[in-house]
Formats: structure tokens, sequence, C-alpha cells
């Protein structure tokens, strides 16, 4: 049970007589924000944005992730990412339930069944080497509810690659490209299919490709137009545009059956 669905079985216990309203405003109290002093866990957002709050785990200790993680599960399915190994452990000790996807650096606990919306995300990476940005991508669409798949290693340097696959990337909703290097990738399918690509630059290369900067700026560049780009290595980032765009595609078509 989400947020959206706490807060809704609360009002319909107030509205129903079965919770007096002193009781409700109690919970109330601190349902918005739980503070468990190191980190203030926002439990409205997905409220606001459709999406739960995630955990990033760079920068805090294992000790820190594992307290979000029980907290957070109370109420909802959980999702954690760039977690070290270490970390990982700490949480699995505490919380047998959660999962660690060692390539992605991920943790999840799905104690709630997922409702996922139909269609699917293309995830295509340009190298194998940019499989731990595409997992994180993969994780992040199937917990945020739009099921995923990863078509790897069909970069420009073997363009055959990419075309036998094609008939599988168009029958996607939304496509996450994943390259390094020079980041051409996302060029070449932007002008191949008519979906809407979320670019991920990543840091995959040789000096000159700067930690994945030379990526980003070809893809900011690209002349394919629709190519979205976010941040370098931002799997995540990308899984959320691609989710926003299927839950979006899926309201509509809901209207239009209802109408």
């Amino acid at each position: 049970m989400d947020a959206h669905d706490t807060l809704r079985q609360l009002l319909t216990e107030i509205r129903d007589g079965n919770l007096d309203v002193d009781k409700g405003m109690e919970q109330l109290r601190d349902f918005p924000v739980m503070d468990i002093g190191h980190t203030k866990i926002d439990l409205h957002r997905s409220l606001r944005n459709g999406f739960p709050e995630v955990i990033y785990g760079e920068g805090k200790t294992p000790e820190q992730i594992g307290e979000i993680f029980e907290r957070m599960g109370e109420h909802a399915n959980v999702l954690g990412t760039r977690v070290s190994p270490e970390a990982a452990a700490h949480v699995q000790s505490i919380c047998p339930d959660v999962l660690y996807n060692a390539l992605a650096r991920t943790l999840t606990c799905a104690r709630h069944e997922i409702d996922y919306r139909e269609g699917e995300v293309a995830i295509v990476t340009a190298g194998t080497s940019d499989l731990p940005v595409a997992e994180e991508a993969r994780v992040a669409c199937e917990m945020l509810g739009s099921h995923a798949r990863v078509i790897s290693d069909v970069g420009v340097a073997g363009i055959h690659r990419l075309l036998d696959r094609l008939d599988d990337i168009r029958h996607a909703q939304v496509i996450i490209v994943v390259a390094g290097m020079e980041g051409a990738l996302a060029s070449v399918i932007g002008g191949l299919v008519s979906q809407p690509i979320v670019a991920v630059p990543t840091s995959v290369g040789y000096g000159a490709s700067l930690s994945g900067f030379t990526a980003l700026m070809g893809m900011l560049t690209s002349c394919a137009s629709g190519v979205t780009v976010v941040n370098i290595d931002n799997g995540f980032g990308a899984a959320c545009a691609a989710c926003k765009i299927t839950k979006l595609v899926a309201s509509l078509a809901d209207g239009k059956s209802q109408a």
C-alpha cells in the first residue's frame, strides 16, 4: 500500500465513522514526512508526482540505508540506487526480503504487488560496458510500474547489430538509449523510430571521452529531433522520465475507453 492508498483508507475510515476525527488528525500529523533523525522521508511524494521517494545510497552509511529501508517499507515498496555491496549486506541482514542487484547496484523491496501498465520500455545499450547504467534503468522501470527489457551491445561500431533488433525496439512505447564513447547511438536510433527517446550518456570511454562529457555533448547536439537527454550515468533519471510517459499514455488510453 503506497501513500495514496494509505491516505484514501484513512479518509474513508473517517467518512464511514470507523475512526474519529481526533485520531485521524493524530495519524495525519506525521504522515507527510517521517523524521528519523538523519533523514526526513517524504511520504507524500507519490501523491505529488506519481512516484515514491527513492533512496540514493552513495554518501549514506549502511546503517542509515538500513534504517530508511525499514521505515519506508512500512508504507510502500522501496528502491535504493547506488548501493555498495557492503551496504547491501547490512540492509539484507535486517530486511531479509530485500533483493540486491550487484550489476545495477540497486536494492529493492516489493512488499506490495506492483500494478504494471501496459506497454514496454526498451533500454538499448551501445556496449556491454554500459550495462550497469542500463540495468539501473531497468530495475527502476520495473519498480515504478513499467515493464522493461535491455537490448545490449548494438552500438554504431557494428550497425548491423542494431538493424537486426529494430523490430524489437520499435515495439516499445519509450526507448532509453544508453551510450558512452561519442554517444552516437542516440542520434542513430532517433532517426529510425517514432517513439520518444531518453538518452543516457555514460562515463564509458578513453581519455577524450572526458568521463561521459563528450557523449553528453554529442547527445545534446543530436541532429535527430525528439531526443531528450539526462545526466551522465543517470539510469534512474531516464527510467523516471520513461515511466512518466508510459503512465500518461495509460491514463489517456483509460480515458478514451471510459468515454
